[in-house]
């Protein structure tokens, strides 16, 4: 009990604030612009907590600051903070009307036309929601979202990737597929095998990113080392535009032939891949609490996903 008032009487959001800004700015001269605090108040914060806390939270030289092992642990449980703070700002302006606010969305390339059927839906019925929309790969949304930065990230998840802070809701079952243009002379084959396909040209994501090692996965089943790719690419847009003039060959699920944009020419070669289904998920950081506006863009995924699949 001791340690906690010490805690709660020497540890001041707003010194966490100015220990997060030097981090990000990895300068106490440009953290005491955008603070307007003096450098002498923002060193005496600092040496203030590290007196608190008995450990060194900054490496002070002369190219600038960089946070110690112990810096970083605080630093990352003040996002943690800050965040939490935001959201109950958040719900205490929304608790009359739920039907306002932002939410920031990360999701993969490919989900992008169900997402703006999703936000379709809700723009519709709710014009004062906004959302702010991040679009990569899953690894990297992941990381947003455990750095408190993004509310949802919508991708394929599987049993491998699940995390203990983590919680995916299930929003239908996607299956990937060899797609190609129409013109390309594998798209008129009734019938096909990878090792076919082996020598064909492809544009393909990197191996070291989550849609990378679940294509690898596949040839992996079949036992097949992964084709060389021509072109890789994180961007399924530029794996597209390379399909459309007829010579490459991707991965990508087949959720993507129903987009308008894609469905007169892109096609499925017929090509048994065995079990390629994957769940596509919301996921959202384990007890978080939601801000309404969040409860009703699930809701709204869930509605516009029913149903929907492959």
């Amino acid at each position: 009990m001791d340690w906690q008032n010490r805690i709660g009487r020497r540890l001041r959001l707003k010194d966490l604030h100015t220990l997060q800004t030097v981090a990000e700015i990895g300068s106490m001269a440009r953290a005491s612009q955008r603070l307007s605090l003096s450098q002498p108040a923002i060193s005496k914060a600092i040496s203030d907590m590290e007196h608190t806390l008995g450990a060194p939270l900054l490496d002070r030289s002369a190219r600038g600051v960089e946070l110690t092992e112990h810096g970083r642990i605080l630093v990352a449980r003040t996002r943690v903070i800050f965040d939490e703070m935001q959201q109950g700002v958040k719900e205490i302006e929304h608790l009359n009307d739920p039907t306002q606010g932002e939410v920031r969305i990360g999701a993969i390339e490919p989900v992008a036309p169900i997402l703006s059927d999703i936000i379709h839906r809700l723009a519709r019925r709710y014009p004062r929601i906004s959302y702010q929309i991040t679009v990569g790969d899953t690894d990297m949304l992941a990381r947003k979202l455990r750095d408190r930065t993004l509310d949802v990230v919508v991708t394929r998840w599987n049993a491998l990737t699940q995390a203990d802070d983590l919680v995916a809701e299930t929003l239908y079952t996607s299956i990937l597929a060899i797609v190609a243009d129409k013109s390309h002379p594998m798209a008129a084959r009734k019938r096909l095998t990878l090792l076919e396909l082996m020598q064909e040209q492809w544009t393909l994501p990197p191996r070291d990113t989550f849609l990378g090692r679940v294509v690898a996965d596949l040839f992996e089943r079949k036992r097949l080392v992964l084709p060389s790719s021509i072109v890789t690419s994180t961007s399924t847009l530029m794996r597209l535009s390379l399909m459309a003039n007829g010579g490459f060959l991707s991965v990508l699920p087949t959720s993507v032939l129903r987009h308008r944009s894609y469905k007169p020419w892109l096609r499925a070669l017929r090509v048994d891949l065995g079990d390629s289904g994957g769940p596509i998920s919301a996921i959202t950081i384990k007890d978080r609490r939601s801000s309404g506006a969040m409860r009703l863009f699930l809701e709204a995924s869930h509605a516009v996903c029913k149903g929907f699949g492959n």
